[in-house]
Formats: C-alpha cells, structure tokens, sequence
C-alpha cells in the first residue's frame, strides 16, 4: 500500500525512534522503515521531512532521511524484477522537489542530497531528466552565496559521476554537457578569484577588526564554491574532451585554463605566511587551493600532454616549479605539500613518454605527415623547450639542490628517529614517495638521473668524494658535513646501475665503506643506515671477491643497537640472498650468527611490519641455503614464539606459513621433528570456519601439500586433517591444483590404510570435482583417479561408480574436433575406462550396462547406439594418437581383451583394432623404456643411493613399475585373445582376418613374431 501524507508523522517518528540510545526502541524502528522503504511514496515522504521548514532545527533526523531516502534510490530507482519500484509520477515528483530544494543550510545533508542527485542523474540523464542543468544554470543566475555553493556541490557530484561512464553514448554526452558547461564555469571561477583575493586584501588591512566577521563568512563559502568550481573545470577539461595523447588534436580550454591556474597559485601563496596565525581557516584554504591547483596542472598535463606542451603553457609552469624547488621564497619554505607537488610536475614532465624523442623515421601520405610524425614533431619542439629550460648547468645546479637540500635529515627527522628507530625505519621504508618531501625528491633526483646520466654520473660522484672528504670516519659529531654524507650516500644507492660505470664498489667498499663501519659512535648509526641501503642496492655490481666482506659487514650491521639499522640491513641481506649469483659457500659459516641475530631482532622490535620483514628473512635463508637441519632447533621455537606473537595479525601468519613451508621442504625427510609447532598452525590454517580462514587458507593449503611432500609416513593427526579438504572443495575450487595434489599424496603415502579410513570422503571429493570443473580442472584431476584406480583396482571403481558415470558421459560426448582440452580431456578420460576393462574387467561390464549410465547418457544428448563398449571402442581407436605411451598400451590391452568378449559387432572393426594393436607393440616400446629411464635418472638425481631414497618416492617408483599395465605383454595377449576371438566366431573370423590389407597383416605378423 502507498504511502501518503498523512503518513508523514509515523515516517518522522520512526526516524526519531531509529537513534534512540534505547535498543528496545531503536530495533523495532530500523525494522519498520526496512520494510516501508519498498512501498510507493516513501521517498516522497523523506523527501517532505528533509524540506520541511519547521524540522529545519531537526538536523539529525532531517540527515537519517537523507541518508535513508539516497539508499533507496540506490535500490529501487531502477525497474527491478522482485519490486515495483518507483513509479514514473514519483520521479518525476521528485526530481522536482530535489532541484527546488537547493538552499540547504547544512552541509552534511546537502552533500547526501548532492549525491543522490548524482545517482539520479546517471541512470536519468539525459532521457528521463533533460533539464537538469539548464534548470541548475538558471537556478545559479539568481542564486546567493549558499545557495550558489549548494548548486555546485551538486553540479560537482553529478559530473564526476556522469564522468565514469565508459561507454561511447556515455562519453559523447558528457563531452557535449562540457562543451554547454565549460564557459560558464570558468567565468564564474575567474571572477571567484577576483572577489577571494580582494577580500584576502580586506583581511590583511583590517587585521585586529571584529566588524568584518559576517563578510569573512560570507568570503569562506565563495572560497568554498570556488574550490568546487575548480573541480567541476578539472573534470570537464579531463573528462569532456578525449585525451591528445592518441588523436594529437589541441584541447582549447589547456591552453587558456593552464596559465590562469598558475597565475592563481602566484596569486595565493604570498597570503601563506599572512593568515598563518591570524586567520587559520583562511589559512587552510591557502593551503588547500594552491595544493589543488597544482594537482589539476598535473593531471591536465598527463591527460593532454600535446596541448600541455604549448609554449604558453610548459615553459612557465616548468620555470615556476623548478623555481620554487631550487629557491623557494622563507616566507613558503615550510609548505612542503606544495613542493611535492612541483616536484611531481616535473617528473611527470621529465619521464612523459610523449616527450621523448621517436626513432621513427619520416612516413608522408598523400594527406601530409602521420600522426605519429605530428607526434615526432612535437616532442622534438618540446624536447627544445626543455633543453632551453634546463641547460647543462641547470641540471646540475638541480642535481645539487636535491642531494644538498631536500636528502638532508632535517632536526624533525633526527627526532623522530631518536624517539622511535623502528617506526623511522618504516615511514622511510614505506612511505608513498608522493605525500612526503624527502622520497618525492629522491624520486625526481632518480628520474633526473636517468636522462641525464653521462652529465650527471660525474657530479655524483664529485658531491659522494666531497662529502667523504669533508667528514672524515673520525667524525662522529652531528655536523651538517655528516648529514651531507649521509645524503651523498643515498644519492649513490638510489641510482646503483647507472653510477656503476663512474664508481668502483669494490675500491669505495674496500675504502671509506669499511671505514665507516668500523666506528662504532652512536650518531655513526645515521651513516650505518645508509651503508646497508648501499649494499642492498648495489648487490648486482658486487663481485666474488667482495661477497664474503659484504656479508660479514651486513652481518654486523644486522646485529645493531639502533633497530633502524637492523631493519635495513635485514632488508638488503634478503636482497642478497635471492640475488642470482649468492654464494652459498662464503655465507654458510656465518649462518649460526645470522640466525641468532634474525631471533634476537625480533625479540627487540615492536612493530608488526618489522617482524614480518625479519620473518621475511628467515624463510628466505631456509629456502636459498643447504644446511637448515642443524639449526631445527632454534627454528622450532622460533616458529612457535612469532605464531603465539601474530594473534590477529594476518599478514605476519602468511608469512609464517610461507616460512614453514620453506623449512618443510629444507628439511625434506626430517620435517616430522617440527610437527609439533607445524600441526596445530595448520590445523588452524585449513579450518575454514576460522575467523582468518579468508586471508591464511590458501598458504595453509601450500604448507598442507609441502608437508605431505616431505613426509616419510602419515601420523594420525594428518589422516584427521583429511574431511578439511572436502569442506573445502565444497565451498569453492579456487584451490582445486592445489587439492588435488594433496589427495595425490595420501594416496600415496596413505595406502589401503588411508582408502579404509576416507574411502567415502575421497568418493565425495571426486563426485564433487568430476563435472563441476573446467578441462583444466579435469585434466589435474584423472592422474588421481587413475593412480587410484591402478593401486586398488578391484576397491576404488565400484567406491567411485558415480564419478565414473560422469566420465563415461565426457567419453562419449562429441564437440571436441576443434577443442584440443576437450580432446585431451576425452583422451584421458577413456585410458581411465581403459586401464579398468584391464584390471576389472567384470566392473566395467557391469557399469556399461546399468539403467542409470544409459539413462545418464541419454539425458546428456549422447547417443548411445548398440552398447557403450562399442563407443569405448570407438574413442580408443580415435584418440590413440592423442595420449601418452603409457596410455597408448592401456588402449592397447583394452582392446586386446575386447577380442575376447561376446561383442559380434567387434568383427566389423577387427581391421581397426588390429592394426592399432600392431603400431602400440612396434611403436611403443621404445618410448616406455625412455621414459622409465628418464625417470631412473630423475630419481637416481635426488638420492645418491637406495638407502638414501625417501619413502614417498619410493613408493611412488613401486606404483609405476608395478602398474599392470607396464608389466603386461600387449603382444601375448593379442595372440592369445586373437585365438579366443577365433574360436568364438569361426568363420566370420576368417573372413574378418582375410579382409585386412596385407601390408597391415604382414605388420601384425612381425608385431606378434608369427612365422
């Protein structure tokens, strides 16, 4: 039933109801308006709370319907099939009300309105709401400060959202809103600045007067507006015209929108230090407007760089930039947000793809140049503008400034370091390079660097040599020489593969390096820091007869009181580790010393992230070197400390599963003497009823299968573990690979044991793989229904009917011509039906003339034909060149023993299956025998005697080498079933024999050794 306005009091009350403090109240209140928000007229009705004149006091009610009315829209504002919706009236009722109730004096719920306009708007425009800004624009005319703010913030909201929209009628209809809009807009936002820097002149000669108040709030919200106007002109420039990059067509409005921006922060800045103690509100602005103003030159720059390139556009704002960067005004100096953001300009400019010179050659056409020589010629006419700007002593005088400057720990920094090393480490460490000065320079200084580095690979090392000579080793104060060397350093590491053609590591470690290590002054800690970023970054360029010094200084470095300097060499000794050419044979007499550093830092360190990055070290040490059992000890309860430590830290749990997992595998055979530790971890891994099943399952599946890998026999706690792995399957497969390896492994490990024990699990497991999985997922799946079916050949077929079913259906099925998963799927699939008509012959008989399969293939759309071995016969006889040998002799014998049963239909393709039967016998010995020997040599490489072989893998050789079908003579039973077949049909026999063509019948006769 609708709602109507006479059901305006129970709406109000029941939003009054829906805060109250008092559960009893609230829940009953948020369950009703749940169930009237589907009714027809209940936005109507929020929609009269939120205008109504009199609740104009009533904020937090008048919000909740807001809030309420803008998720509804969310849910019914489109025609969905389990509703009715809203209806047509409605809307257009309400679209009404929303655009003649812009004067809302709070902020909060004119920006829920705003956005529920923008909601409206996207589904609605243009068909359903055409006027909506042309009643905005008209509404804007004679509209007053508030009421100006309110129109934008909504112009604003449905911009960006409009602006989302991918689709080309999408994308045609905002670039013609922008074309309607852009003028306006701009205008409005000239005359903004106008009026805000009048009034900023008014603030600053009337300082100490309190009778401009009511106008500087009323100059506030025309800074507001003018913040919103200036993202309305962004996304209409970004969004309402297609990017240069690709068409290389001028974008009129970056040309004449780019300048005034500029002129606006020029404008701005000296009013930073003005208001920055009388007028702090206007003094945010300042901040926030000129940080705007930069990032709207950024992105105009990356979206239409061909038009940004303008010599009235790059030239000035790269000059300002690089201005403000080298010499920033003291009044500014502090406004480091701003100079991260000219220094962002600049390294988008510098490293813009579109303004490198193009190697390609000159194309003409009839028409005159390509596009991609109008590109050529742009970046060479801007590669001349910033030749012009950045002259070779220019670049250097940049290069100096950025290292001598902005790389300097500041007193802030110190101070924040001697407070807290660790947390110092990580915002160095991790930190955005764009939202502090120091990483955003060093980003610059690398970009810089890199296009310049025959001129800059000298100075570098120039200003590396001048401050190692200007701070001695015996330095130990903390003088700006010590700080210029620290930043000297870092300029150095950060651009290692380039400044190695200028700089001999070995000669600089060999030299101030190692001296620099060896003074042991608390502030030397500053340049410790730096030396182990140093040896990280330059692992490439450091020779065998470095390695061992390098590890032992790193070693020493890890070991350090100051955890900052700890944290960094554990970083760069990772590094090292997984770099190529780690020498094991330098590092393993340092192991004991390196463990017991790595469990003693841990112990010191606070931080979530520093135990993940030491952690992080450990499981690489476990995984790059050999000697891991004879420190199983220690890493046991290491293991078992850091696991009782990372109670709802996620990310640390995955790395200690990761690092189980390595030390699994380390220790190969022995890993039952961590079972202790590792059981209950991944009991709690796999349990995917654990609150952090969502973030750990997938390397406790990992660690799960490493485990079993590695085991020599299966304790009853992994046996328990087992139905896990159902509960697992069932909710999802995104870890079927993974899964089915683990099955793989019970199985062999496990035995008739682990089948008597899971039998109806394993059934389940497969039934809920087999026709729920792609051919991918089937293909990881039939080796272990094979195996299953090779070790228990008589148990498993009649367990696993169900499954075999769905096979049969996938045998039998064509559409595989041009699919060759499907075709390898099918393949496989009929070696399984294959190896049972050898091993089982009377299951497969049996199965092939159950009710069920037939009535399982008919409902499938299989045609069946006479019987379903005949089909059998038919994909062996197709597929036999689809599969591998092994399965070539499982045909082989398949078909041999077809000979043998009561099939008369099997005389008509006596022919066939002959001569497949010859071309396995002469073909395929070779390739079982090279591939038996493959696997010898494989084996044989892992172990170095046959005590030595561990029990999974010799259990796995005992499986293959006993298989049936390897041991059994496919020419001795041709023979002998070929007699059979004989004696069955007499002369229909003969007469089938007497049809072949003799060359294939003089093949059969040396295939079986006939005389």
């Amino acid at each position: 039933m609708a709602l109507s306005a006479s059901d305006l009091p129970a709406i109000y009350s029941l939003l009054t109801n829906s805060m109250s403090g008092d559960e009893s109240v609230r829940k009953p209140a948020e369950a009703a308006l749940a169930q009237c928000e589907a009714r027809p007229g209940f936005c109507s009705c929020l929609m009269e709370i939120i205008s109504a004149k009199d609740l104009a006091s009533q904020v937090d009610v008048r919000l909740l319907a807001s809030v309420c009315f803008k998720n509804s829209i969310n849910r019914y504002w489109r025609n969905r099939r389990d509703s009715s919706g809203i209806s047509n009236e409605e809307k257009v009722h309400l679209r009404h009300k929303l655009l003649s109730h812009l004067r809302e004096e709070n902020y909060q719920i004119a920006l829920t309105l705003a956005v529920l306009i923008s909601k409206i708007a996207r589904i609605d425009y243009p068909k359903e709401w055409p006027d909506l800004f042309s009643v905005l624009g008209q509404q804007l005319q004679s509209a007053d400060v508030l009421s100006s703010h309110r129109i934008f913030l909504i112009l604003f909201r449905t911009l960006k959202e409009l602006s989302t929209k991918r689709l080309p009628a999408g994308q045609r209809t905002f670039a013609e809103i922008s074309s309607h809009l852009f003028d306006y807009s701009w205008q409005l936002w000239q005359c903004d600045v106008q009026t805000i820097l009048h009034g900023f002149t008014t603030i600053t000669q009337n300082f100490t007067s309190n009778a401009q108040e009511q106008q500087q709030e009323e100059l506030y919200l025309i800074c507001e507006r003018w913040l919103l106007c200036l993202k309305i002109i962004r996304q209409l420039v970004i969004s309402g015209f297609a990017s240069d990059k690709k068409s290389v067509q001028e974008v009129r409005p970056v040309k004449e929108v780019s300048p005034v921006l500029l002129n606006a922060i020029q404008s701005f800045l000296p009013y930073y230090s003005s208001f920055q103690k009388g007028h702090p509100k206007f003094w945010e602005f300042i901040k926030r407007a000129c940080i705007k103003l930069m990032k709207v030159l950024i992105v105009i720059q990356e979206t239409h760089p061909f038009s940004f390139s303008d010599k009235s556009v790059l030239p000035v704002v790269m000059l300002f930039c690089l201005n403000k960067i080298k010499d920033p005004e003291p009044d500014v100096i502090s406004f480091e947000p701003f100079f991260i953001q000219c220094m962002v300009l600049v390294k988008c400019v510098l490293e813009c793809k579109e303004y490198k010179r193009s190697l390609i050659g000159r194309v003409i056409e009839e028409n005159g140049a390509t596009l991609e020589q109008m590109k050529k010629n742009i970046s060479n006419a801007v590669n001349g503008v910033l030749t012009s700007l950045l002259p070779s002593e220019r670049i250097i005088h940049l290069c100096n400034v950025l290292i001598r400057r902005y790389f300097v720990l500041t007193p802030n920094d110190l101070e924040a370091w001697y407070q807290n090393p660790e947390l110092f480490h990580h915002e160095q460490d991790m930190v955005q390079w764009t939202e502090k000065l120091r990483p955003c320079a060093e980003a610059l200084y690398i970009v810089l660097f890199h296009n310049h580095t025959e001129l800059l690979g000298p100075v570098v090392v120039s200003i590396l040599q001048e401050a190692m000579n200007g701070c001695p080793t015996s330095v130990t104060e903390l003088t700006p020489g010590l700080l210029l060397k620290d930043a000297a350093y870092g300029a150095a590491a950060y651009v290692y593969y380039e400044l190695s053609n200028y700089l001999s590591f070995k000669d600089w470690f060999n030299g101030a390096l190692s001296l620099d290590l060896s003074n042991d002054h608390p502030n030397m800690r500053i340049i410790h820091r730096k030396v182990a970023l140093i040896l990280g970054q330059w692992v490439s360029e450091i020779k065998d007869d470095t390695k061992r010094p390098v590890y032992c200084a790193l070693i020493k470095l890890l070991q350090d009181k100051d955890l900052s300097v700890g944290l960094a060499a554990c970083r760069s000794l990772c590094l090292h580790i997984e770099d190529a050419n780690f020498s094991e044979k330098e590092f393993t007499d340092l192991l004991p010393i390196c463990w017991d550093s790595c469990f003693k830092l841990v112990e010191e360190v606070q931080e979530f992230d520093s135990k993940v990055q030491i952690l992080n070290l450990v499981s690489i040490l476990i995984e790059h070197v050999t000697e891991v059992l004879p420190f199983a000890n220690k890493l046991v309860p290491f293991f078992q400390k850091v696991w009782e430590d990372s109670f709802g830290e996620s990310l640390l749990q995955i790395q200690l599963l990761i690092a189980l997992k390595n030390f699994v595998v380390a220790l190969g055979y022995q890993s039952p003497v961590c079972y202790d530790v590792l059981l209950p971890i991944l009991q709690k891994g796999i349990d995917i009823n654990s609150p952090d099943e969502l973030n750990l399952l997938e390397d406790s599946m990992l660690l799960w299968e490493a485990t079993l890998c590695h085991a020599p026999s299966i304790v009853p706690q992994l046996y328990a573990y087992f139905p896990c792995l159902v509960e697992i399957m069932e909710r999802s497969f995104d870890h079927l690979e993974v899964g089915i390896n683990i099955i793989d492994d019970y199985i062999i490990l496990g035995g008739m044991e682990f089948l008597s024990t899971h039998a109806s699990n394993v059934a389940k497991l497969l039934d809920l793989i087999v026709g729920n999985v792609n051919d991918s997922g089937l293909l990881s799946t039939l080796p272990v229904i094979d195996t299953l079916i090779q070790c228990f050949p008589m148990e498993v077929p009649p367990l696993i009917s169900s499954t075999l079913r769905k096979l049969m259906v996938v045998c039998l099925s064509g559409g595989d011509d041009y699919e060759p998963s499907k075709t390898t799927v099918k393949a496989s699939s009929a070696a399984i039906f294959a190896r049972i008509l050898v091993m089982n012959t009377n299951f497969l008989a049996q199965l092939a003339a159950e009710s069920s399969l037939l009535q399982l293939l008919q409902n499938s759309g299989v045609s069946i034909g006479e019987n379903v071995l005949l089909g059998l016969i038919d994909v062996w006889l197709d597929k036999v060149d689809n599969v591998s040998s092994v399965q070539r002799k499982a045909y082989g014998l398949a078909l041999s023993i077809i000979l043998k049963l009561r099939l008369p239909q099997i005389l008509e393709k006596l022919d066939q299956i002959l001569s497949v039967c010859t071309s396995v016998i002469l073909g395929s010995n070779d390739d079982i025998s090279e591939e038996e020997s493959s696997g010898d040599n494989t084996i044989s490489s892992r172990a170095h005697g046959a005590d030595t072989i561990p029990s999974r893998e010799l259990r796995r050789r005992q499986i293959k080498f006993s298989d049936p079908i390897n041991q059994l003579s496919l020419e001795a039973s041709v023979r002998e079933n070929l007699q059979t077949c004989a004696a069955l049909y007499g002369e229909s026999f003969n007469a089938a024999i007497s049809s072949m063509h003799p060359a294939a019948f003089a093949q059969l006769k040396q295939a079986l050794k006939m005389p």
